[in-house]
C-alpha cells in the first residue's frame, strides 16, 4: 500500500441489523416485566408448585422451538424474512393480556403458549435475516450486537416491573397490561425500520425432516446442534434462580432483580465476545462459557444468603454472554444460505425440546430432593458437557470459520 494511502476502514454494520436490536429489546421489556414476576404470581397468587413452574417454562420453549422449525422452512421457501417476523412479534404482542386475565395456572400456561408460538415464527427468519445482513467476517459482532441489545431490554423489563410493583402495591395484572407497550412498540419499529434485502431466486427448501435436507446441512453444522444442545441440557430456565434467589431472603418484590443481574452481565459481555470471536475463533470462548454455567451452579447450590444467590446469577449471565451469540453466529456460518432460516428452526427445535427435558428434569429435582441438588446436578451436566465437546471438535478445529 502506498505510504500516504489510507487504511482500508473496518465495514459498519447496517443500521437494519441496529433496528433489530433496538425491536429484540423492546419486545424483551415487554416480556421480562411478565417473566421477571411470573414465578412468584404462579407459586403466591395461583398457587403452583415449583414442578408446575418447570412445566410452564418447559412446554412454551419447546412450543417456540417446533413452530421455528416449520417457520424456518416457510422463510426459505417464500424467499422472505420479515413478513414472519412482523407476524411472530404481533402475536407476542396479542398474548400479554391473556396474562393479566389469567384466573389459575392453566390459563397461564395457554398464555405463555400462545407468547411462545410468536417466539418461534419470528425467530428463525429474525436470525437468518441478521446473517443476510451482516458484512463478511462480521457475523459474529452482528449476532453478538442483536444479543446484547436483546439483553439491555431483558434487565429494563424486571427494573420497570419492580419500579411498578412498588408504586401499584404489588398489582401483577396492573403491570402484565403495561408491558403491551413496549411489545407494540417493537413491531411498531420493525415496521418502519427495517428493510431485507433481496434475494436470488433459489429452489425451494424440501421438507425439513428430508433427508437429501439434512445432509446437505452439513457435519459442521451438526457439530453446533450437539454442542447447543449439550448447553442446553445443562442450563434449564432462569426461574429457578429467581426461585433459588428468593428461598435464600430475597423479597418477593425485588425477585425481578435477578433478571437485572443476569441480562446486564450478558448484555455487557454479547457484543465485545462477538466481535473478539471474529478474530479469535469460538472454540475457546465457548469451552469458557461451560465453565462460566458451571461456576455459576457451584454458587448457587451453595449459597447461604441472596447476595451469594445473586453473584450466582451474574455468573450465568456471563455464561449466556459468552455463549448464545457465538452459537447462532456458528449456525449462520455453518449452514448454505439458501437454507439459513431452516437451519436456525432444526437447531431451535432441537435445543428447545432439550430446554422442555431440562426444565422439567430441575422441577422434578427441585421437589424431591431440593435446590441444592438442582444445581450441583446442573454443574455436573454442564462438565461433563465442556468435556464432550472438546472430544467432538478435537479433530476439527474450528467448529466454524472465525
Amino acid at each position: 500500500m502506498p505510504p500516504n494511502a489510507a487504511p482500508t476502514p473496518r465495514p459498519r454494520l447496517p443500521r437494519a441489523i441496529w433496528a433489530l436490536g433496538v425491536v429484540s429489546l423492546l419486545m424483551d421489556v415487554s416480556s421480562e416485566m411478565i417473566h421477571g414476576l411470573m414465578p412468584g404470581f404462579l407459586v403466591t397468587t395461583l398457587g403452583a408448585s415449583a414442578l408446575s413452574v418447570g412445566l410452564i417454562e418447559g412446554v412454551g420453549e419447546a412450543t417456540a422451538a417446533v413452530t421455528k422449525l416449520f417457520s424456518g422452512v416457510l422463510s426459505d421457501r417464500s424467499g422472505r424474512r420479515k413478513p414472519l417476523t412482523v407476524l411472530g412479534y404481533g402475536l407476542a404482542v396479542l398474548s400479554k393480556p391473556l396474562f393479566a386475565l389469567a384466573p389459575a395456572v392453566g390459563w397461564v400456561l395457554g398464555a405463555r403458549v400462545t407468547d411462545r408460538v410468536g417466539k418461534g415464527i419470528r425467530g428463525a427468519p429474525r436470525d437468518a435475516l441478521v446473517g443476510d445482513l451482516a458484512p463478511p467476517g462480521m457475523k459474529g459482532a452482528a449476532y453478538g450486537l442483536r444479543q446484547s441489545l436483546d439483553n439491555v431490554g431483558a434487565f429494563v423489563g424486571p427494573l420497570l416491573a419492580m419500579l411498578l410493583m412498588a408504586r401499584l402495591a404489588d398489582d401483577y395484572r396492573a403491570i402484565f397490561w403495561v408491558s403491551v407497550v413496549p411489545g407494540a412498540l417493537a413491531v411498531l419499529v420493525l415496521v418502519l425500520a427495517v428493510r431485507e434485502p433481496p434475494r436470488s431466486h433459489t429452489a425451494p427448501a424440501p421438507f425439513p425432516l428430508d433427508r437429501t435436507l439434512l445432509v446437505r446441512l452439513g457435519r459442521r453444522f451438526w457439530l453446533v446442534v450437539v454442542l447447543g444442545s449439550l448447553m442446553t441440557l445443562a442450563r434449564f430456565s432462569e426461574a429457578f434462580v429467581i426461585l433459588r434467589s428468593q428461598e435464600r431472603g430475597l423479597a418477593l418484590a425485588l425477585a425481578p432483580v435477578v433478571l437485572v443481574v443476569i441480562h446486564v452481565v450478558s448484555s455487557l459481555s454479547s457484543y465485545p465476545v462477538g466481535v473478539l470471536s471474529d478474530r479469535l475463533g469460538r472454540r475457546g470462548l465457548l469451552a469458557l462459557g461451560f465453565g462460566m454455567l458451571a461456576a455459576a451452579d457451584a454458587v448457587l447450590a451453595c449459597a447461604l444468603d441472596s447476595a451469594t444467590a445473586l453473584l450466582g446469577a451474574a455468573l450465568w449471565g456471563l455464561h449466556l454472554g459468552m455463549t448464545q451469540g457465538l452459537l447462532a453466529a456458528l449456525v449462520a456460518e455453518t449452514a448454505p444460505a439458501d437454507t439459513r432460516a431452516t437451519a436456525f428452526g432444526v437447531f431451535n427445535l432441537t435445543t428447545g425440546l432439550t430446554l422442555l427435558l431440562a426444565s422439567l428434569l430441575a422441577g422434578g429435582l427441585w421437589e424431591w430432593a431440593g435446590p441444592v441438588a438442582t444445581f450441583w446436578c446442573s454443574a455436573a451436566l454442564a462438565a461433563v458437557g465442556a468435556l464432550a465437546f472438546y472430544a467432538l471438535t478435537r479433530d476439527e478445529g474450528e467448529p466454524a470459520a472465525a
